[in-house]
């Protein structure tokens, strides 16, 4: 699996070309998936500078950090500005290791490392996940199971995956043009009926290119148009804990209720982020049903077939978002007991497209 993992992310993800500086940052589990990562970019002519991280070093740096929670230092800074591709690989030993950290100080270290995260998104990124012990249990699968179904969801047991992921683009353009031609999103499951305008808004075809595995069509919906209550369905490790049950109330475009049965405290503090943290950035809908499974891992559950996601906080400007924040925080339903509508006609129903 790596040796073909590797080639997917350095020639189709990044599309790492000659004399380019490809940041990669990861974690020591990870491991197994470097070398032939190195090769791949390097075969490439491009120069791979790895930063691999010991498990629960952001944890302490959260504790112990002190002054550089709030302060972005100079030698960060040139990195990124002197990388020319990123790309992150999610591979942590336990997704729940920073659960007793107060969650004001990683939102405090994301609302002053902003400037990293702009500069990172002004540039080719692209975010990938390596299958580790922690995130099976996580999901609630042995180890083996996992690392199966994380190849799937990558189309890595096709013969070719490159042409699988070009053909899950096509289809995603046929449901860009369907998404394009609305002004309203009405999401109606148990506990939610939620509306939100996509007038004038661009929807971008997620193909794996940025997302490794992807699979989803995403926009930002105009900033003062969610209106009605989302009672989101599937858990998430987030922040280093888990956070389920997640209930939002939105009254033009703002949310002005919030709770969750897990992880209250971490959902109050993101909220209090900064001014765009309690407003929407992206409405997404997912398209990939070799994920048919939640696993509290978001950057696959959000892509799972029959499902959409709301972010809160910063929207991506090529949707035409204009919401500003810190924060970007996906939260998950599955509408496999419901419907989604575009101008009142179905788009997706009991978790299948019409």
């Amino acid at each position: 699996m790596e040796a073909r993992f590797a080639e997917l992310l350095a020639a189709y993800c990044l599309e790492a070309q000659s004399g380019e500086t490809v940041l990669v940052e990861a974690e020591t589990p990870a491991l197994p998936l470097l070398p032939h990562l190195k090769r791949a970019l390097l075969r490439r002519g491009a120069y791979p500078l790895i930063r691999l991280n010991y498990p629960g070093e952001e944890r302490d740096f959260l504790l112990f950090g002190g002054r550089w929670l709030e302060e972005v230092p100079e030698a960060e800074l040139a990195l990124y500005q002197r990388a020319d591709k990123f790309l992150r690989v999610l591979s942590a030993e336990n997704p729940l290791e920073a659960a007793a950290v107060d969650p004001a100080l990683a939102l405090r270290r994301q609302r002053a490392w902003r400037l990293l995260q702009e500069i990172r998104l002004g540039k080719r990124w692209a975010l990938t996940l390596y299958p580790t012990v922690g995130y099976a249990v996580g999901a609630g699968m042995g180890t083996e199971e996992f690392r199966a179904y994380l190849q799937r969801a990558l189309f890595l047991d096709r013969e070719d995956p490159v042409a699988a992921w070009q053909e899950l683009s096509r289809f995603q353009e046929g449901l860009i043009r369907r998404l394009s031609a609305a002004k309203e999103l009405r999401i109606l499951a148990p506990g939610t009926d939620l509306r939100l305008s996509v007038a004038g808004r661009t929807w971008i075809n997620s193909d794996g290119r940025r997302n490794m595995p992807s699979g989803e069509v995403f926009t930002g919906p105009v900033e003062d148009s969610a209106e009605g209550e989302v009672r989101f369905n599937l858990p998430a490790f987030v922040g280093g804990r888990r956070v389920e049950g997640v209930y939002l109330r939105f009254a033009r475009g703002q949310v002005v209720e919030a709770r969750a049965e897990v992880g209250e405290a971490y959902l109050q503090a993101a909220l209090a982020t900064d001014e765009g943290a309690r407003r929407l950035g992206e409405v997404g809908i997912g398209t990939n049903f070799a994920l048919d499974r939640p696993t509290g891992l978001v950057l696959l559950d959000e892509k799972m077939g029959g499902t959409v996601h709301l972010a809160l906080g910063r929207s991506y400007p090529e949707t035409g978002g204009r919401n500003e924040s810190a924060l970007h925080w996906d939260l998950v339903l599955s509408l496999r007991e419901g419907r989604l509508l575009l101008d009142g006609t179905p788009l997706l129903e009991a978790g299948r497209f019409l």
